[in-house]
């Protein structure tokens, strides 16, 4: 039957599919913790492109996609390990012990990390609409402070402050939110 052949094009479709889905989620605080443990910005890119890999080779073995995240930490862990000893000599590498002790406190955080963020999106969509904006135009980084200060007839001053206030605002919302999930 051919909805049961590994090799059909709709399962290999949902097998890619499933694996992108998962790394585009996780992706964000996986390269969060890769960051933690690089001095070079450059290292966490080729580490996150061996992380990448091995967890797109692996990922056929992954029973349960719940896990993922914590499974590509592990992944990250290793790899961190293998780029430590490619590059034993350089003194800014952290050893291996702290490493595993930030791989494995990374992993046990992945749960509160993916409250947090589930709480931010949901804080940002109840903020005020121009607020809402504002927040998002300020930390997508596409225009510098000084740029929206100029075109919103602001100070950078003034604007801090505003952003400053949005940040506790969105801070206390996330606070309740967990708080009364939890």
């Amino acid at each position: 039957m051919a909805d049961e052949d590994p090799q059909h094009p709709n399962d290999l479709m949902d097998f890619h599919e499933a694996f992108l889905r998962l790394w585009t989620h996780h992706e964000p605080e996986l390269r969060a913790f890769v960051r933690s443990c690089c001095p070079r910005a450059q290292e966490v890119d080729e580490v996150m492109q061996d992380v990448s890999i091995a967890a797109w080779r692996k990922f056929s073995s992954l029973d349960d996609h719940h896990a993922f995240g914590a499974w590509a930490c592990m992944i990250a862990r290793y790899e961190l390990l293998m780029t430590r000893r490619r590059f034993a000599r350089d003194r800014l590498v952290l050893s291996e012990d702290i490493v595993k002790l930030l791989a494995d406190e990374a992993a046990d955080e992945l749960p509160m990390r993916n409250r947090q963020l589930e709480a931010l999106e949901g804080c940002i969509q109840r903020l005020p609409k121009e607020r809402r904006e504002l927040a998002l135009a300020a930390y997508g980084r596409d225009q510098s402070i000084r740029e929206m200060a100029a075109q919103l007839g602001r100070s950078e001053g003034s604007l801090y402050q505003l952003l400053a206030r949005i940040r506790r605002e969105l801070q206390r919302c996330i606070e309740r939110t967990i708080n009364q999930t939890s």
